[in-house]
């Protein structure tokens, strides 16, 4: 029996699933049983496997995994294994895998009150493709370069959704003497190594703990379950979390940590406290906001005087620490049990536990770690056999790799390593080429725009994401057909990435970006060449430069600057410069 599922079952959890006509089915609902498995997924995770070269199991047979959260309507997820073993090299790493499955996303948790949680079904029974990784990777920045790794392996198959929120790192990181600790969720590449790295301070830190405890004498046996009321110490207290409990009718419980004075306060990773670690406990196993401990007092309201009826009613020695909740009693309780169980592990060292990933990179508890009977099988869904002609056929239709990707565009389009590789890294390669064959424009300025360009539009905050490859398409063919100039593309994809579901058309028209005639174009430079007479006479062609940043500033996205160059060189001479 699952421990922590046991728990929540005793707590009479609630979990309300939000259900959309268009998009939920009976199965997503569990008011039907599940169909065969999604012949595309399979493909997909078999196509992957094989680009890996792992080995695809002769059948494929789903399981149930336990789940606790109520994030799947069945109280299981289902999962299956695709293929075991595999290597990717990573510089010079080699990377073995352990095993590639497919399995089904979970719901969206939408929030909740009290025991009840609320949870929408859209996202339910998604297809995943989970790899694993063999214990292999022993620095933190390998463990950011493997997860790049896979990821462009993914990209390279162009058929599994990429950004943010879809692709999600579960890392298990383990040190001598610490333990093994799962961190889930972490979604961005660039935060895997800091994710390491801090959940390496943090073992550390307990570990130093846990010497100082034996140092201290501190024994398991010598952490009591014995909690006391303590309501009546802040019958008047200025602290607003306790005062307003107390007004409802909550109680205020306390339990002594012998000998750990010091140590609640003391810091793991910034922003992370032993302290904390203990609230997080509270958190999960109580129900509770968190916990108040002496290493922090006088603070929050609570006053000098209260900390030291505190320590009376408790009858606590100099070396001792007190942890305190204010909540409804029977959340108190299992809060301060957890608190008490915490410490006991700190004599140990590092628990092995589950741990939710930070925006930040650090990360907090989740949950325990399951237990081996956590995974049984599927009774609903009938095995899948792999036949040798399936995979000869998937063999056959293999994306290119990354390296030979490269090489091709270097090759083809005359692009420099630096813009052909950004290429290869982004998700723009494929329309690239659709471009540069549908038009005639320089390949490396499309390389150059399709990356280095809205790379930084991102970063200026504009969405980017949404622009299809047609609509990327269109744009091009319109600089191509001379309607817009070169320099107009970023103030177009500005204002595309405002307006959803608007095409071309409608930002030239809102932004007036019709190209000005050649005509035109002479009579603007006859104009600034005659306000300009003594510059050009003074500095010849040298004036071309500030007389063409005068005509750009204005007329910038409405004039081939080529164009521009040229008659105005041509006007400078004739003038004699």
């Amino acid at each position: 029996m699952d421990p922590a599922a046991a728990f929540e079952f005793t707590k009479g959890r609630v979990f309300l699933y939000e259900a959309d006509r268009e998009v939920t089915c009976l199965v997503e609902m569990d008011e039907e049983p599940p169909h065969r498995l999604n012949e595309e997924a399979v493909d997909i995770c078999l196509t992957v496997a094989l680009m890996v070269d792992a080995t695809i199991v002769d059948e494929i047979h789903v399981m149930r995994k336990i789940v606790i959260d109520g994030s799947n309507t069945t109280g299981f997820q289902r999962t299956c294994v695709v293929a075991l073993g595999g290597e990717i090299e990573v510089d010079d790493l080699k990377v073995q895998l352990q095993t590639l499955c497919l399995e089904e996303d979970a719901a969206r948790k939408m929030g909740g009150d009290g025991l009840t949680t609320r949870y929408q079904l859209d996202r339910l029974c998604i297809p995943l493709i989970e790899i694993a990784t063999a214990p292999v990777i022993y620095t933190p920045e390998d463990a950011e370069k493997v997860a790049l790794a896979l990821g462009r392996i993914l990209r390279d198959s162009k058929r599994v959704k990429r950004g943010l929120g879809t692709i999600r790192q579960d890392l298990n990181v383990s040190i001598k003497e610490g333990a093994l600790t799962e961190i889930k969720g972490v979604q961005d590449l660039g935060l895997v190594s800091t994710v390491v790295a801090f959940e390496v301070q943090r073992q550390v830190a307990l570990l130093k703990i846990r010497d100082e405890l034996a140092r201290r004498g501190v024994r398991r046996e010598d952490l009591s379950k014995d909690f006391v009321d303590v309501t009546r110490v802040f019958t008047g207290t200025r602290c607003k979390v306790i005062e307003q409990a107390v007004l409802n009718g909550q109680r205020v419980l306390a339990v002594t940590l012998p000998k750990f004075r010091g140590l609640l306060g003391r810091e793991l990773i910034p922003g992370l406290r032993f302290g904390t670690e203990l609230a997080d406990y509270a958190r999960f196993w109580g129900r509770v906001g968190g916990i108040f401990h002496t290493d922090e007092l006088p603070a929050y309201g609570i006053s000098l005087g209260e900390f030291d009826e505190l320590k009376q009613a408790l009858r606590i020695g100099e070396d001792d620490a007190i942890a305190f909740i204010a909540a409804e009693e029977e959340n108190a309780l299992d809060a301060l049990r957890a608190v008490a169980e915490r410490a006991k592990q700190a004599v140990d060292g590092v628990p092995n536990e589950t741990r939710g990933a930070t925006l930040e990179g650090t990360s907090h508890y989740s949950r325990p770690r399951p237990g081996a009977a956590r995974m049984y099988p599927e009774t609903d869904v009938p095995p899948l056999p792999v036949s040798q002609e399936y995979l000869t056929l998937l063999r056959g239709k293999l994306p290119e790799s990354r390296a030979v990707k490269l090489a091709r565009l270097m090759r083809m389009y005359s692009l420099n390593d630096k813009l052909a590789t950004q290429l290869v890294d982004s998700e723009y390669d494929v329309v690239f080429e659709r471009i540069a064959t549908d038009t005639s424009l320089a390949t490396s300025f499309l390389a150059a725009t399709l990356t280095e360009t809205l790379k930084s539009l991102r970063r200026e905050g504009f969405d980017v994401e949404p622009f299809s490859e047609d609509v990327l398409l269109d744009l091009f063919k319109t600089v191509d057909e001379g309607v817009i100039a070169k320099e107009a593309i970023p103030e177009v994809f500005r204002w595309l990435g405002s307006h959803e579901e608007a095409e071309i058309r409608d930002a030239l028209e809102a932004l007036g970006l019709r190209m000005i005639s050649t005509a035109e174009v002479e009579t603007i430079v006859d104009q600034i060449v005659q306000a300009n007479e003594e510059l050009i006479r003074q500095r010849g062609l040298s004036a071309l430069s500030p007389l063409m940043g005068v005509i750009m500033k204005t007329y910038r996205g409405r004039v081939d600057a080529k164009k521009v160059s040229q008659i105005l060189r041509e006007k400078i001479a004739r003038r004699g410069g």
